[in-house]
């Protein structure tokens, strides 16, 4: 049986797409209308299955919505979410995807939506380098976690209901404060991508053909979008610099034992971080 009858997706790429694809599996919601800017995107979305309908008109879709899913990238989704909650009928509900969260919650937290219609953060820790609906997945959620990240005023009926909309895609639900989300995230995400892409940058053109698993695994990552990159850093600055700060004290640290030959220290530094690497294995075998 269908938990709503009208799910709006705005922004129907990689994550958004999945999440349609999965509505529509599990038969989740009656109606899954794509809302974008481009028609061939859009288009590329109705024919993977990513949606049932789709609309250049945000504001017809939102209308009609009981739950909308906001999956535009960082520096959009507070003026998606306004624009959305402006023709919502009362309600209705609205989350979105977004890698940051602590702006967002504090920005839409401060503007008095009107009609009753609530917001409420969530971030899936699923997806890839890949983009657009064409790269959409099903199951992309499964034993994947969710941050959702309510603030003190959350209503308890409609965080439920947003957890149980991750919880029926597969995921494991993890609440989160929206600053501890942006601190936490910095580290496990943002950094990373950063370093990734820094590091494929570093290497020699001339030398890219003599690359193995190592750099290939460790630079996937750099294949991402840009531009998405660059508003999420921006979004989270202080955190994402405080972060950098640790991964530069490391790399300075090695560098002080390779130049001084200090064999003890390279293998203490390293057995350090893969201490790290299997407590996060262990982690994920109970």
């Amino acid at each position: 049986m269908a938990h709503w009858d009208t799910v709006v997706i705005v922004g129907v790429g990689l994550i958004g797409g999945s999440i349609g694809l999965d509505l529509r599996a599990k038969k989740l919601a009656k109606r899954i209308v794509g809302v974008g800017r481009r028609a061939a995107s859009l288009k590329a979305a109705l024919a993977a299955g990513c949606v049932t309908e789709t609309t250049t008109r945000p504001d017809k879709a939102a209308a009609e919505a009981d739950l909308i899913i906001v999956c535009t990238p960082v520096g959009r989704i507070v003026d998606d979410v306004k624009a959305a909650a402006a023709v919502c009928k009362p309600g209705t509900l609205i989350t979105d995807v977004g890698s940051t969260k602590g702006s967002i919650v504090a920005q839409l937290s401060q503007t008095a939506l009107p009609r009753d219609v609530i917001f409420i953060g969530s971030h899936p820790l699923a997806g890839s380098e890949k983009h657009g609906p064409t790269a959409a997945v099903r199951d992309l959620f499964r034993d994947r976690v969710v941050i959702v990240t309510p603030i003190e005023t959350t209503p308890k009926k409609p965080l439920r209901e947003i957890e149980t909309l991750w919880k029926e895609l597969g995921a494991r639900v993890v609440r989160m404060d929206p600053a501890e989300h942006d601190r936490a995230l910095a580290a496990t995400s943002h950094v990373p991508h950063l370093v990734a892409s820094a590091l494929a940058g570093a290497t020699p053109e001339p030398y890219l053909g003599l690359t193995g698993g190592g750099w290939l695994d460790t630079t996937r990552i750099a294949a991402s979008d840009g531009s998405l990159w660059a508003q999420i850093f921006d979004d989270n600055r202080e955190q994402v610099l405080a972060a950098l700060g640790g991964v530069e004290a490391s790399l300075a640290a090695f560098r002080q034992a390779i130049e001084r030959r200090d064999a003890v220290q390279l293998q203490q530094l390293w057995e350090a971080g893969r201490k790290h690497r299997d407590a996060l294995n262990k982690k994920k075998k109970k």
